[in-house]
Parts: C-alpha cells; sequence; structure tokens
C-alpha cells in the first residue's frame, strides 16, 4: 500500500488532502483507505527523509505545489534526487529510488483530462531536491505555479481525484528506462512517458551531466535496478555525450537515442 504524503504548509499539498481523505477514516495522525493511507506532516516534503523512522508502506506519493520562477501554469510529477549539492532537502549526490509505473499511469490519465487543464504545461520534471534517503519509491506529483492554482480549489480537487484513479485501479508494470540530456522540463522523455512503451526512472537533465562521474553513475543504476533502457536527449547531452555514451558502454542496458 501506499502513503499519500502532504506538508501542511503547502496549499496545494493540503487542499489535495483535503479533498481525498473526506472518505477516509482517521486513525491517530493517519487517514486509512482501502487503495492507499494518507498523512499531513509538520515538516516540508523536501525533507521528509525521516518517514521510515515511523512508517512501513510499500512507496510514497507526495502531494505538492510546484513553483517556478517562469510562471509558466503547469501540472507536473517528478522522482527526486540530487546530482550534486542538497540544497532543497535529502542528502547530497543521492537518488531516491522512483515511482516509474505511478508516475506514467498518473500522466497519461492527466493526459487524457487535459481538455480540463487546457492553460497547463503537463510535463514530467528531471529528478530532483529530497527526500533522497527512503528505501522505498518515490514520487512528488504537483500543482503550479503560483498561490492562485496552489489555494484553487477546484483545480486541487480535480488533480486529487485523478490521483485517487489511477491509484484505485491496476497499475500495470512498464519496461523501465533512465534519462540521460534535456531541459528540467524535458520534452523528448515526457513524450516517452505518454506515448512509448518506457516508464522512467531517475531523469538527469544536461545540466547536471558534468557531476557525473563513475561512483554516482553506478549509484544512479543501484537506485534503478529495475531499468532495462537508457534514453539519451541526442542533441541534448552537450559536452557530456562521450561520457555518458562511455559509462552505459559497460551495462546491459538497450541505448536508445531520442
Amino acid at each position: 500500500m501506499e502513503l499519500l504524503v502532504a506538508y501542511a504548509d503547502d496549499p496545494a499539498g493540503n487542499n489535495m488532502a483535503k479533498f481525498l481523505s473526506q472518505n477516509m477514516k482517521k486513525e491517530d495522525k493517519l487517514f486509512r483507505g482501502d487503495y492507499y493511507d494518507l498523512l499531513i506532516i509538520p515538516t516540508p516534503a523536501i525533507q521528509a527523509d525521516w518517514l521510515e523512522e515511523k512508517y512501513d508502506y510499500d512507496g510514497f506519493v507526495f502531494l505538492s505545489k510546484h513553483a517556478a520562477e517562469s510562471g509558466v501554469l503547469a501540472l507536473t510529477c517528478h522522482s527526486t534526487g540530487n546530482f550534486s549539492d542538497a540544497k532543497f532537502g535529502g542528502n547530497p549526490k543521492q537518488m531516491a529510488i522512483p515511482h516509474p509505473d505511478i508516475q506514467k499511469k498518473y500522466l497519461q490519465k492527466l493526459w487524457e483530462n487535459k481538455s480540463r487543464f487546457s492553460d497547463f504545461q503537463i510535463t514530467i520534471e528531471a529528478t530532483h531536491h529530497g527526500p533522497t534517503d527512503l528505501s522505498k519509491p518515490t514520487i512528488f506529483i504537483e500543482i503550479g505555479t503560483t498561490e492562485k492554482q496552489w489555494t484553487d480549489v477546484t483545480l486541487c480537487n480535480s488533480i486529487a481525484k485523478i490521483i485517487d484513479d489511477v491509484l484505485s485501479d491496476n497499475i500495470p508494470s512498464y519496461p523501465m528506462a533512465i534519462c540521460f540530456g534535456g531541459t528540467h522540463y524535458p520534452e523528448k522523455f515526457t513524450k516517452q512517458l505518454l506515448e512509448g512503451k518506457f516508464s522512467l526512472g531517475t531523469v538527469m537533465p544536461k545540466h547536471a551531466l558534468d557531476y557525473l562521474d563513475g561512483d554516482l553513475f553506478f549509484h544512479i543504476l543501484d537506485r534503478n535496478k529495475n531499468a532495462v533502457a537508457a534514453l539519451l536527449d541526442w542533441t541534448g547531452l552537450g559536452q557530456n555525450k562521450k561520457k555518458v555514451l562511455d559509462f552505459l558502454s559497460s551495462t546491459n542496458l538497450e541505448v536508445i537515442k531520442l
């Protein structure tokens, strides 16, 4: 069973949690459900590496606001991890275990309902921020991009209903790929997630590839144990293209250039 987690002072996360908790039974701090449980925490979600000290679940789904300097309205989801310093939670140079099947099913369901969210970009983000140290799969599902959207109860309820639909149904198991290159909002990888056969694990964008060394590469593989392929944004690898290819040549992963 999954544990859904929202930070009490995150307006978008809290609004989604309020909607989902309506038909759940509260036991102490937990809301209990048939397909998932729900927890509202007093500390920021990006710093929730402590969760497993108290809670034992198959995975963690964080409900969160999304912020961006661009102000572009976006509905996003992503895995967590830090390729270098840990400026926003988690540990330096540590990846969380991704939640690829839930991510694919959620984004596809969101895309099916895109007419209801015509003002929003529907996209994954590259892997970033904490928590990174949980031993079970982790995903962030986010509503952006300003206070207006975070406090829009109708919008938050609509996203929460999609999350409920996804988690209340059977979630298929897809072949999994790790990703290298591209921007923070990687269009090629989002398109693969929506239309292709792969689910996605860690997504390492072009701007982080300077930090890629042997230790980090094999740590990424360790946190993506079910990966069978590596997707490359071929024009979005920059000066690190050869380094990425050299590391991948030491694995059995199918290398796919996009």
